[in-house]
């Protein structure tokens, strides 16, 4: 069996899944205050009177670190960052700390310009005398020689806790977009440390000792252990999370919307033929574009406990959230409340009379009556979540569409089918198809479908591999890895080479060899010419292990839709 728990903003989710389906679901509030007490009531509750040697593994998608960076509570880091000659790198400026060094390596990787000892030092110095425990390093062309990276870096350790090297972040060549990367890696690293390892600790003393993993922002999961040399690899993890648990019942063939409404927000994302779409580049995140990949997902601040608020004689439902409903003690009408009135929902825990009240002096002032401006509330709440649906459809259909499996140049999307899940998901459905041009669908067991995704995601990772025939050499930056190459190195030879690096890197990720789908991503070869003649080839291979689900899933979400 195995565990797998989401945590959102208003709930936590958690669910065992195994050989019968959906063994076991829970719901817990969500404490931002305690988020990992949130986590560890949560695993306590789904394995009560569960023999620990029957559950194989956990998988955690959490919302702690994309919250630090969205309420801008970032932990204050230190970046170090060499350029050389092209544009100042003080365009690229993210905090107060950041300091800009000589040094420079030159786009094959050649040394154009050596470090200064001394300043490094001195930044050092500087920085842990202002309370810096984390430090940044990235130089521009590292992705093709990381010894300046591991130069400063070994400068830099015997001052700080933790160094994060740029070139081990990220082997892409996008010089800002692997400084913002970088910087967000060692800000939440602290915040995503406390998590980290509050949860071992408090699993370790209940006695409950399994491999944990934790969901990426691609739909795919990674050890936990691996995690903390990688935290923001669990930024947007939550999106994830829903797109996850909606591709097994996609229809196998056409685009889907997915929609998970939440109490705080709904987010939304695409399938095509079960495939999600990928944000090629990465994550843009506040004021962060960065090479955090992902799955492209949109969110907007409307969910069932929204603030419902009259402008003039306007309604207006979010973005914010003010607490729960008032049928459950909050202060301020919501969606929600609007169910109650309109007796779509028989919580007996909420209190539908309460929600009368909170409704009534909007329907006062809008001329209707209660029953009227309840629905009202929930028309709106429908109709703003489908045209923010519309709206990301076309910002997607002005760019190139990638999905996890290949870019299709040229795809216009044209979806006409919407699977919806979350908790309110059931009351939305029906009326969403009434009044737009989908049909509509919800995943089964919508309450938790995004749990089960986590639970059923399976271990992603990438390997870049960099070929010089004309230097004799092969290297994986990200990986710590070179090796020595003949002249007569060849593409094929280089796919070989990062085959096995991949699977290497896949299984101490964590990764079942049952599930180690592989794919190229890129596959380039250059010719290098010099007075005329050709010198040698530059090999740029790029794979991945493709996101998707456990190779077990089917005999698991089968059941799960047969209940």
């Amino acid at each position: 069996m195995i565990i797998g728990l989401d945590v959102g903003g208003t709930h936590t989710d958690i669910v065992l899944v195994g050989e019968n389906g959906l063994e076991r679901k829970i719901k817990v509030p969500t404490n931002t205050s305690a988020l990992f007490q949130t986590v560890l009531t949560g695993i306590e509750k789904i394995t009560e009177n569960i023999p620990y040697e029957k559950i194989t593994h956990a998988v955690l998608s959490t919302t702690l670190t994309t919250n630090a960076i969205v309420r801008n509570k970032l932990s204050s880091a230190g970046m170090v960052v060499s350029g050389g000659p092209g544009i100042d790198p003080e365009i690229f400026r993210t905090n107060e700390h950041y300091f800009i060094v000589s040094g420079a390596i030159d786009h094959s990787g050649r040394e154009i310009d050596p470090i200064d000892k001394n300043q490094i030092e001195e930044i050092a110095r500087r920085l842990k005398s202002q309370g810096i425990r984390h430090v940044g390093v990235v130089g521009k062309f590292s992705a093709r020689n990381p010894d300046h990276e591991l130069a400063i870096g070994k400068i830099l350790a015997p001052y700080f806790d933790k160094i994060f090297l740029g070139h081990r972040i990220s082997g892409l060549l996008n010089f800002p977009r692997r400084i913002a990367t970088t910087f967000l890696n060692a800000s939440v690293y602290p915040i995503h440390k406390e998590f980290f390892e509050a949860v071992k600790s408090s699993l370790n003393q209940k006695g409950i000792s399994i491999p944990i993993y934790i969901l990426k922002a691609d739909g795919g999961t990674m050890h936990f252990d691996a995690s903390i040399d990688f935290p923001g690899q669990s930024v947007l993890s939550g999106p994830s999370a829903s797109v996850m648990g909606s591709v097994a019942f996609a229809p196998e063939a056409g685009e889907t919307l997915v929609m998970d409404i939440g109490g705080t927000t709904t987010d939304m994302a695409v399938l095509i033929n079960q495939v999600p779409l990928l944000s090629p580049l990465g994550i843009e995140i506040g004021t962060y574009k960065t090479l955090i990949r992902a799955l492209n997902s949109y969110s907007i601040g409307i969910g069932g406990d929204s603030v419902v608020r009259l402008e003039g004689n306007t309604l207006k439902i979010g973005p914010d959230r003010l607490g729960p409903a008032m049928a459950y003690g909050g202060s301020t009408p919501t969606p929600t409340d609007a169910l109650f009135v309109l007796g779509k929902t028989h919580d007996e825990s909420g209190d539908k009379n309460k929600s009368i009240q909170g409704i009534a002096p909007i329907a006062e002032k809008l001329g209707l009556t209660v029953e009227e401006a309840a629905f009202e509330i929930f028309d709106l709440a429908c109709q703003d979540i489908l045209t923010a649906a519309r709206e990301m459809i076309e910002r997607i259909n002005r760019k190139p569409v990638y999905t996890i499996k290949e870019l299709l140049t040229g795809y216009q999307l044209k979806p006409r089918h919407i699977l919806v899940l979350g908790g309110p998901a059931s009351y939305f459905a029906e009326h969403m198809e009434q009044i737009s041009e989908f049909t509509v669908q919800r995943v089964p067991q919508w309450s938790v479908a995004n749990a089960v995704g986590t639970a059923l995601s399976r271990t992603t990772c990438e390997v870049t591999l960099f070929a010089d025939t004309q230097k004799g050499i092969a290297m994986a930056p990200e990986e710590s890895f070179s090796t020595p190459i003949k002249s007569n190195f060849t593409r094929k030879d280089a796919l070989e080479l990062g085959y096995d690096l991949l699977r290497q890197k896949a299984l101490q990720s964590g990764a079942n060899i049952d599930d180690l789908d592989l794919d190229v991503l890129e596959n380039l070869e250059f010719n290098m010419v010099r007075g005329f003649r050709l010198t040698g080839k530059n090999i740029r291979i790029k794979l991945q292990i493709k996101p998707g689900l456990i190779h077990q899933y089917k005999m698991i979400t089968d059941k799960i839709a047969a209940m």
